[in-house]
């Protein structure tokens, strides 16, 4: 493998393993808030046993993720010097924004909701949480203001060979940010709710805790719902924006070398063969990737090989088509992740409202508790496809992968640090599966005084249930 490979095996390896833990730290902020803000309004010490204890993994995650960013600097900096040169300018608002306030914001906070329950007034103490919510997500708008400019690039100008930043409103109004923040924002909520939906699902089968992990499980269940029809919302509003600003990346997504018939169908498999640029054996939906496309069921989409012609007219010779079998595959991928995520939340929501959770098939349990990998599938896959489907380009339309890595740097050199990066995160990974199943199997009502009888918030029928029986 040459040195652009190695680099961008690298670049993709440390920035996949690092956003493992970014929407963990997202989603358990938020379900953190709202338990502690109904422990505050309802005054039930439930909510704050519930609050305390997914806190604990939220702690975790957060360590262990300061690490991993820490890592994947230092592999931008050393392997893509020159795209590091080219976008300075732009991207040195946004990184620096998201450093000294997002991040700031979170630490501080997250600090002093630690040690501030027996200092801070509930009041003071639930507001470090919102804002530690809040730094999350303020985080990830400022990173995705920068990555929407490599994927639609505007508010710039070219000077001296590098991108400069002339308006830094066009950088926060950019189209492609405003369907990908709320994409994102919900896979990460997502992926909060179907960890803590998935842990209490096992502890619910080896009837632990069972009066403190089915309210845990409703609230999960239920923002996992809300999540996972978000996800689709803003994804197919997202899909349609690419069909406007990166035709080749949908048209790659779908396997489409040739335009399509109207209205056009979608393709759920296909035998690709990028040699002879042609598909063998399809499976195809009729009128789906129209109204995919289009929100209507007639419409023609273009593809490939027209959009090779087109693109060769605009940037000059050279190939413009993406890896197809990626890009195809990760899209399906990312798309089943989701569809099992919506069924299995509007199984549990019908469970949680029938008051049938302790009584539930083990089976959907046991699938709650593998659905934990399915956030991660799915925004890996999404990621994957929305990164490769824009090969040639760093910066589309600006900047191609070739000529961002850095000169100066042997693929023997990228080769070790891979290595040595691949190793630490290894442990790291490991380190963080044992903190996190060491912490749920705790009794999370080990604390609480054996005459305190806590009472699940969702029952309706009052009496409460004694805990510590």
């Amino acid at each position: 493998m040459d040195v652009v490979d190695l680099a961008r095996l690298q670049f993709a390896s440390t920035t996949i393993f690092h956003f493992i833990f970014v929407p963990i730290s997202i989603g358990l902020s938020l379900l953190i808030a709202v338990m502690e803000t109904m422990y505050v309004v309802k005054k039930n010490e439930l909510y704050k046993q519930m609050a305390q204890f997914w806190g604990q993994f939220l702690l975790i995650n957060f360590a262990v993720g300061v690490v991993t960013g820490i890592l994947q600097e230092f592999q931008f900096g050393m392997n893509w010097s020159s795209f590091s040169r080219f976008v300075g300018d732009v991207f040195g608002t946004p990184l620096a924004i998201e450093a000294l306030l997002a991040f700031f914001l979170e630490s501080t906070f997250i600090g002093l909701w630690v040690f501030g329950w027996d200092r801070l007034s509930k009041g003071v103490h639930l507001a470090c949480m919102w804002l530690v919510s809040i730094g999350t997500m303020l985080s990830a708008l400022w990173i995705l203001a920068a990555n929407s400019f490599m994927q639609r690039p505007v508010g710039y100008a070219i000077h001296n060979g590098r991108a400069e930043m002339t308006d830094v409103l066009a950088l926060l109004t950019n189209g492609q940010l405003l369907w990908e923040f709320p994409h994102t924002i919900f896979a990460a909520f997502a992926t909060g709710a179907f960890l803590v939906a998935g842990i209490s699902a096992w502890k619910l089968l080896k009837k632990q805790a069972v009066p403190f992990f089915v309210p845990s499980f409703k609230i999960a269940i239920i923002v996992a719902l809300i999540s996972s029809a978000g996800i689709a919302q803003f994804g197919h509003g997202q899909a349609q924006y690419l069909v406007e600003t990166q035709p080749m990346k949908m048209a790659a997504s779908e396997g489409l070398w040739e335009r399509s018939e109207d209205p056009a169908p979608w393709t759920i498999y296909a035998s690709i063969h990028p040699d002879e640029q042609v598909n063998g054996f399809e499976i195809k939906v009729p009128y789906l990737l129209s109204f995919l496309s289009y929100s209507q069921f007639s419409g023609s989409v273009p593809g490939m090989k027209e959009l090779q012609a087109e693109y060769e007219q605009t940037y000059g010779e050279g190939s413009y088509i993406p890896p197809v079998r990626t890009t195809f595959w990760s899209f399906r991928i990312m798309v089943a992740s989701g569809s099992v995520m919506i069924l299995l939340s509007l199984y549990g929501v019908y469970l949680a409202l029938r008051k049938k959770l302790e009584a539930a098939n083990k089976l959907y349990m046991r699938l709650m508790l593998a659905a934990i990998s399915l956030p991660f599938i799915g925004s890996t896959s999404g990621w994957i496809m929305t990164e490769v489907g824009r090969q040639p380009w760093t910066v589309f339309g600006l900047l191609r992968i070739e000529d961002s890595v850095s000169p100066s740097v042997s693929a023997g050199q990228v080769l070790f640090s891979l290595i040595s990066f691949s190793a630490v995160y290894f442990i790291l990974l490991c380190v963080m599966i044992y903190l996190f199943v060491r912490t749920a199997r705790k009794d999370p009502l080990a604390s609480a005084h054996h005459e305190e009888r806590l009472q699940d918030p969702f029952d309706q029928q009052g009496g409460g249930q004694n805990v510590l029986k």
